[in-house]
């Protein structure tokens, strides 16, 4: 696919923002605290179901600039994307230079009231003051969360609708060159079993993988020979969705939802990967239905949002206009939790921003991205909220 240009971004606002753009030249800075939210309008969850809304507004990515405060915000429209899958179908390498946006599906055009598996990847260059489309790279059926390597070499996509991960070589940033190059699927689980999010541990090497309805995350190792499944299967709590590993290599980190009332508390399980052998450490309780969770930049924190009955439809008595943010803090053994805060309903993504001062989430139904700031080991409300063009679905910031 050629090259597709975006709609030209904002002229700039503030005196901050013209001296960073005049400092660090016509690029972007590659410190700056960028977070993206993907922003669908097809997929409605606010009646407790996803429901397809017929004759939507296109889909969208924003791109939040948190350097300054409150952030500055410029959103591209007609970037198709979706809340089907892990909140982490964004992912940005670790330069600031690209982003990559899994499109997982789309409207049935036999039936516009269903949906069916899309299967490729956008290619967002984010080097110029005008982010643009490079492209699109084609994976299997229902691409959902993706990973980059430490290097910026390889990204990993979970496809959940065939049980596969597709390997994308990320090349340099030239015109004379594809800024991605597909290299291989290889296959996880049986597609039935929900292949949902993939994460790449700071070794570049090891990989986990969540297999959502099979209950337990797959290893596989990144090898010079390709992505290679080692047969190794954790066991854990619920059905795990998105995994992340924390910046130091030690814990690998999921989240399940159980079988039962929607109202009984979650877990989140805890494998210590540089034990001999690996294992898993540990389960702390979490609240109900943790829809996506990340760690900060430093590793000491955790932050999950979880649906806690707001997901729940109208009717429902136990349905709740609050969803919530539960923060853990490192210890000596793992992770415990230190502090639960209120937050719009249904929310789906969390991010760090790459200092990790602040700590943003997306908010479905309302189309607002709540802003807390973090101070430590603690986390407030700003009140601050950032309005949409669609329902947040997704959410990547830049990861050091």
């Amino acid at each position: 696919m050629p090259p597709e240009d975006l709609s030209p971004i904002n002229g700039v606002q503030t005196a901050v923002y013209l001296w960073t753009l005049l400092f660090f030249g016509a690029s972007m800075p590659l410190n700056a605290q960028i977070i993206l939210s993907g922003n669908e309008n097809k997929i409605d969850l606010d009646s407790g179901t996803a429901v397809m809304v017929p004759h939507a507004a296109p889909d969208s990515i924003s791109v939040l600039d948190f350097s300054q405060f409150p952030p500055k915000v410029e959103h591209l429209m007609d970037i198709p994307n979706s809340v089907i899958g892990p909140p982490s179908n964004i992912a940005i390498t670790p330069d600031g230079q690209r982003a990559l946006i899994s499109n997982s599906l789309k409207a049935n055009p036999d039936d516009a009231s269903q949906w069916v598996p899309e299967h490729f990847v956008h290619v967002l260059d984010l080097t110029g003051t005008k982010p643009r489309l490079l492209g699109q790279v084609t994976t299997e059926d229902q691409p959902s969360g993706i990973s980059i390597t430490p290097d910026g070499t390889l990204a990993l996509v979970a496809n959940r609708a065939t049980g596969s991960i597709t390997v994308l070589k990320l090349d340099s940033m030239r015109e004379d060159t594809e800024a991605v190059r597909w290299l291989a699927n290889v296959q996880v689980c049986e597609p039935a079993l929900s292949l949902s999010d993939v994460a790449i541990a700071p070794d570049g090497v090891t990989v986990l993988a969540s297999v959502q309805k099979g209950g337990y995350l797959a290893e596989l190792k990144i090898k010079a020979t390709g992505l290679e499944p080692t047969g190794r299967h954790y066991s854990v709590y619920g059905q795990p969705y998105r995994v992340v590993i924390t910046p130091d290599g030690q814990y690998g980190i999921t989240a399940g939802a159980g079988q039962g009332d929607p109202l009984d508390p979650d877990a989140l399980t805890i494998i210590d990967l540089q034990a001999s052998p690996p294992v898993v450490v540990d389960h702390v309780t979490m609240d109900p239905v943790t829809e996506s969770l990340e760690v900060s930049p430093s590793g000491r924190l955790i932050a999950a949002v979880c649906m806690s009955g707001s997901n729940l439809a109208m009717d429902d008595p136990n349905r709740s206009e609050k969803g919530s943010l539960v923060i853990l803090k490192r210890t000596r053994q793992g992770y415990a939790v230190s502090q639960k805060l209120p937050t719009g309903r249904i929310p789906e993504g969390v991010a760090f921003t790459s200092d990790g001062k602040y700590l943003a989430v997306q908010c479905h139904p309302s189309r607002e991205i709540w802003v807390y700031r973090v101070r430590g080991h603690k986390v407030r409300d700003t009140g601050h909220r950032i309005k949409m063009p669609g329902f947040p679905s997704s959410m990547r910031a830049v990861i050091p």
